[in-house]
């Protein structure tokens, strides 16, 4: 057993029970170990749960950078399209992630901002838009992620339309990049 499986394990163990039920007591019964020698990998839960963290968000931090020739605006929108798409792909994906810090993806969000600064966007603004748009990502799949683990209530009304995630989070980013925009310097 290495630290890399027990990772994976609590992932697999996240996505069968969600965030509320994993424990190293489970962990280490999924594991066929005892609970202690989990704890030569992590010495707390919330070690463990950071590595897994920084496990899933994987997909994102793996996608490619931007290049100089890249239309700022589209790779904003990207960007945060897959930050989405990783953080839906675990049950709990959002729970997880929300107040870690990305202390391994430092050097992606240095050059991320520094190509939003060689784009026009200010220093300022890029880095209120960057988290911004993170923190609304978030809040997105938060709320789609509990909505999908709710017990199923009596039903809307016939007049309240059911809500489509993907659409809202489309409509909500697009207002950060609109908003972002009006902060652009006028070209003559």
């Amino acid at each position: 057993m290495n630290r890399e499986t027990v990772v994976t394990e609590a992932l697999d163990l996240l996505d069968d029970v969600g965030l509320e039920t994993v424990s190293t007591r489970r962990l280490a019964k999924r594991l066929g170990v005892e609970q202690p020698s989990l704890y030569y990998h992590f010495k707390t839960k919330k070690d463990l749960l950071a590595a897994m963290a920084e496990a899933a968000m994987a997909p994102h931090t793996h996608a490619a950078l931007p290049e100089p020739e890249d239309d700022w605006r589209n790779w904003f929108l990207d960007n945060s399209r897959s930050f989405r798409r990783t953080l839906l792909m675990r049950r709990d994906g959002a729970r997880l992630h929300a107040g870690t810090t990305p202390a391994g993806d430092l050097d992606r969000i240095r050059r991320k901002m520094a190509f939003l600064v060689a784009s026009g966007v200010p220093e300022q603004q890029a880095q209120m838009a960057m988290l911004a748009a993170g923190r609304f990502t978030v809040g997105c799949v938060l709320e789609e992620q509990a909505e999908a683990d709710a017990p199923k209530a009596g039903g809307l009304p016939d007049d309240v339309p059911v809500l489509d995630h993907e659409a809202a989070f489309e409509a909500g980013l697009a207002l950060i990049l609109g908003g972002l925009e009006q902060h652009m310097p006028s070209r003559s």
